[in-house]
């Protein structure tokens, strides 16, 4: 059994790396990329377009959690990317994703913007 864990973390490194053809090679050619409550990739050169938009500079990502079940990994974690006016945005995220034969075949992504903690004197 191939160890799905182990290729994300490869995967997510090539990210980190600014990387993305070697990010793409973890993925199946009909993969499909579901940013719940917003947009759908579907197919390697739709998931290819997108990346060389939004990850024109690499992400910074921080994993806190990923948990391996079956053909199924689930990530949780922290992304920030640069926003239209070239400042970093936190978001929080979610990634469930499917793989198929040691490959990333489906990413169902949660992300929503970070919101900063503002403390108030009482």
């Amino acid at each position: 059994m191939k160890n799905n864990k182990a290729i994300l973390e490869k995967a997510n490194a090539a990210i980190k790396a600014g990387n993305n053809e070697g990010f793409l090679s973890y993925c199946t050619e009909d993969t499909e990329w579901i940013f719940v409550g917003d947009i759908t990739l579907k197919g390697k050169e739709a998931v290819r377009q997108y990346m060389a938009v939004v990850y024109a500079e690499p992400p910074k990502i921080s994993i806190e959690l990923m948990i391996e079940e079956g053909e199924f990994v689930t990530q949780m974690g922290k992304i920030s990317l640069k926003d239209d006016n070239g400042e970093m945005t936190d978001y929080l995220a979610c990634d469930v994703l499917k793989f198929r034969e040691g490959k990333i075949a489906e990413l169902k992504a949660f992300v929503i913007k970070e919101n900063k903690k503002i403390e108030t004197k009482n």
